[in-house]
C-alpha cells in the first residue's frame, strides 16, 4: 500500500517535472505577447499624435473635435493591443496542450492572412479607380466649361429672352457638373465590379457584381435615350417657333382682333399653335426615348401616351372652341341686345358644354361625367319652368293672350275683305 502512494507521488513529481520547461515557456511567452502588445500600443497611439493623424481625422471630417479625434486614436491602438495577444494566443493555448481551444483562433487567423491579399489587392483597386474616375471628371467638367455647354443647353431649352438674361451665379455650370458626374459614375462601376470580383467572396460579391453589370450594360441606351430626347427637344423647340413666325406672317393673329372686340379676349393663335405642335413632337421623341431603354413598363406607358395623345388634342381643340365661341357669341348678344345678363348665361353655358364634350372625349369617368350632364340641364330645364311658371306667369298670360289676338285676327282678316269687281 505504501509502495503504492509512493509510486503515485513519483510519478505526479515527475511529470510536474516535465511539464515545467513548458509551463514556463508559456508564462515567457505570455510576458512577451504582454511586452510586445503594451510596445505596439504605445507607438502606435503616439506615434499618430505626433504624425498629426488627429488633425486629419478632423479635416476628413470623421470627428468633430480635436478631443474625439485623441479618443480615436486611443481606441485604434486598444484595438491593436488585443489583437497582438490574439496573435499570440494560439501559440500559448497549445504550449499548455490546448489545441481544441487553439485551433478554431489559428484558422480563423489562416483565413484573414489568406484573404488579407485579396482585400489589399481591392483597395489598390478602388484607390486606383477613384483616382482615375477623379480625373477623367475634372478633364470632362473643365472641357464642358471650356465648350460653354450650359449657355447650349439653355439655348436649345429656354425661350430666347430667357437666353439673353444673364445666368444667376446657382444655375452657372450646372449641366458641366451633370456631365462630370455621370462620367465618372460609368467609370466607377465597372472598378467596383473588379474590386468585388477580387475579393473571392462570391455570397456578396455575386449579386452586387450582376446587379453592376446589368447597370453597365443599361448605360449605353441610357445614353441613346438622352441623346434622343435631346435632339427631340431641340427639334420640338426649333418647329414651334418656326411654325409660330410663319403662321404669325400669314397674319392669323388678326383674328384675335375680332375675338377680343366680341368676347373681350386676347391671345396669340401663332404661339399656341407652335406650342402645341412642339408639345406633340416632344411626346413623340419621349416616347421613342422610353422604347430604346427597352422595359416592358416603359414601352406600355409610351404606347399609351400614343393612343391617347388624339384624345387629348381633340378634347384641347373642343375645349378652345367652346371657351373662344362662347366669349364671342356672349359678347355678341351682350353688345346686340343691351342684355349682359344673357350674354353672361349664353358664354357660360357654351363653356360649360365644351368642358363636359372635353371629359367625354377622354373617357374620363364617361358614365358620371354624362350623368352630372344629364342633372345639370335637368335641373336648370326645372328651375327655369319653376321660374316662369311662378314667378312670370303674369307675364306668360299676357304674352300667351296677344298670341292669341294676333292669331285671330290673321285668321279673320281674308274673310272681311269683299268680293272684288
Amino acid at each position: 500500500m505504501t509502495d503504492t502512494v509512493t509510486n503515485s507521488v513519483s510519478s505526479g513529481l515527475n511529470s510536474f517535472v516535465d511539464f515545467l520547461p513548458t509551463l514556463l515557456g508559456a508564462i515567457l511567452l505570455l510576458i512577451l505577447a504582454w511586452v510586445v502588445a503594451t510596445v505596439v500600443k504605445k507607438a502606435v497611439q503616439k506615434g499618430l499624435k505626433v504624425a498629426g493623424f488627429g488633425k486629419l481625422l478632423t479635416k476628413w471630417s470623421v470627428t468633430n473635435s480635436q478631443e474625439q479625434a485623441e479618443t480615436t486614436i486611443d481606441s485604434l491602438s486598444q484595438v491593436l493591443y488585443f489583437l497582438v495577444w490574439l496573435l499570440f494566443l494560439p501559440g500559448i493555448l497549445g504550449m499548455l496542450g490546448l489545441d481544441a481551444v487553439a485551433r478554431p483562433i489559428s484558422n480563423m487567423f489562416d483565413t484573414a492572412l489568406n484573404f488579407f491579399p485579396n482585400m489589399f489587392a481591392a483597395v489598390v483597386i478602388m484607390a486606383i479607380g477613384i483616382i482615375v474616375a477623379r480625373f477623367v471628371k475634372n478633364l470632362v467638367y473643365n472641357l464642358a466649361l471650356t465648350l460653354d455647354v450650359d449657355k447650349w443647353v439653355s439655348k436649345l431649352t429656354t425661350s430666347k429672352s430667357a437666353v439673353e438674361a444673364a445666368p444667376s451665379a446657382g444655375q452657372k455650370s450646372t449641366m458641366a457638373k451633370v456631365l462630370g458626374n455621370i462620367v465618372y459614375i460609368i467609370i466607377l462601376i465597372p472598378i467596383v465590379t473588379i474590386a468585388l470580383e477580387t475579393l473571392n467572396i462570391q455570397t456578396i460579391s455575386r449579386p452586387i457584381v450582376g446587379v453592376l453589370n446589368q447597370v453597365l450594360a443599361a448605360i449605353p441606351n441610357v445614353i441613346v435615350a438622352v441623346i434622343l430626347l435631346a435632339v427631340g427637344v431641340a427639334i420640338a423647340k426649333f418647329v414651334g417657333e418656326l411654325l409660330t413666325d410663319l403662321l404669325s406672317s400669314t397674319g392669323i393673329n388678326n383674328l384675335t382682333k375680332l375675338i377680343k372686340n366680341s368676347g373681350n379676349m386676347n391671345f396669340d393663335i401663332a404661339k399656341i399653335i407652335g406650342q402645341i405642335v412642339a408639345v406633340v413632337i416632344g411626346v413623340f421623341f419621349t416616347v421613342e426615348a422610353l422604347n430604346v431603354l427597352n422595359l416592358e413598363v416603359l414601352n406600355t406607358i409610351g404606347s399609351a401616351m400614343i393612343a391617347y395623345l388624339p384624345l387629348v388634342i381633340s378634347a384641347l381643340i373642343i375645349l378652345g372652341v367652346g371657351v373662344v365661341g362662347g366669349s364671342v357669341l356672349g359678347g355678341f348678344v351682350t353688345k346686340s341686345t343691351g342684355n349682359k345678363f344673357a350674354g353672361e348665361s349664353l358664354k357660360y353655358i357654351l363653356i360649360v358644354l365644351s368642358v363636359f364634350m372635353a371629359l367625354d372625349q377622354l373617357k374620363f369617368a364617361t358614365s358620371i361625367v354624362n350623368l352630372a350632364f344629364i342633372l345639370i340641364l335637368g335641373a336648370l330645364s326645372v328651375a327655369f319652368a319653376i321660374a316662369f311658371g311662378i314667378g312670370g306667369r303674369d307675364f306668360a298670360k299676357s304674352q300667351l293672350a296677344e298670341l292669341d289676338k294676333k292669331m285671330d285676327k290673321e285668321s279673320k282678316s281674308p274673310n272681311d275683305q269683299g268680293p272684288t269687281l
